[in-house]
């Protein structure tokens, strides 16, 4: 695979693993009183709604950009792998066991995400690559999560 295939494909790869969760804050937020008491219901302060939109929604787009995309995507990590162990511990249901099993794929994919970073089409890339061009007390002050 060439480089700029891979530059492409990765930042395609991010869209794909974003999505999810732009489109579910999005839906939380239409319907939010059903999802407060779905979450209230599951053992989840209501309160805590909002933040999980927000996180959510900014998450998803911070790994569209490829900003700060380690940082994120092991949070996106911890978050699936939360979500799956609060909501969809019925293993004995067929339909929560495959949300379960989808919840782990995704920790998998944003835990390997977390190891190798944006790729090149990222705000990660171009920040390291202008990090690189300062001099040494300013670079130092510059703060890159790749």
């Amino acid at each position: 695979m060439t480089s700029q295939a891979q530059s492409y494909g990765s930042a395609a790869i991010r869209v794909l693993m974003a999505m999810i969760f732009i489109l579910s804050g999005l839906s939380k937020i239409a319907a939010a009183d059903t999802m407060r008491g779905y979450m209230e219901a599951m053992g989840v302060p209501g309160i805590l709604l909002w933040p999980a939109i927000l996180f959510e929604i900014g998450a998803g787009l911070l790994i569209i950009v490829g900003y700060k995309t380690r940082i994120v995507a092991a949070l996106l990590a911890g978050f699936s792998v939360l979500t799956a162990a609060i909501f969809h511990n019925q293993l004995a249901d067929q339909i929560q066991m495959i949300m379960f099993l989808k919840n782990l794929s995704m920790a998998g994919g944003f835990a390997l995400l977390a190891c190798v970073g944006a790729g090149t089409l990222s705000v990660d890339a171009r920040a390291q690559k202008w990090g690189a061009r300062l001099n040494p007390a300013a670079r130092d002050m510059l703060v890159v999560g790749k």
